[in-house]
């Protein structure tokens, strides 16, 4: 009976690292979706304001704070605005930075919408 209880420690220590990095991953992997809708929400919702709004988004400065305002994701992204032919454009970049133990990975997302 003992030597049963062995064998299931033993499996158990070989198995938990890979469990483990299933769980991590997929949790940081939930992140970066998550950031990416939320800065693809941000530039869509800020190119309306930009457009549509004069009060609230009457200007470059105002048009940033409003889409920062609406960014819920991790880290701090840019936004640019800009009146192309195509109407109202405002675009946003930001990068993920992930570092475990002795790695490091980084994942540039960005988003760009306009509004006529």
């Amino acid at each position: 009976m003992a030597c049963e209880s062995a064998n299931v420690a033993i499996e158990f220590a070989l198995v938990l690292p890979a469990i483990a990095m299933l769980l991590v991953g997929t949790l940081f992997t939930g992140l970066v979706v998550h950031a990416a809708s939320s800065l693809n929400n941000a530039v869509e919702q800020a190119a309306r304001c930009y457009a549509v709004n004069a009060s609230q988004c009457g200007s470059a400065a105002t048009v940033q704070a409003y889409a920062l305002s609406r960014y819920n994701g991790m880290s701090q992204p840019t936004f640019t605005v800009s009146t192309p032919s195509c109407g109202h454009k405002v675009s946003g970049a930001v990068t993920i930075a992930f570092d475990v133990a002795a790695t490091s990975w980084n994942v540039p997302l960005s988003a760009t919408a306009c509004y006529p």
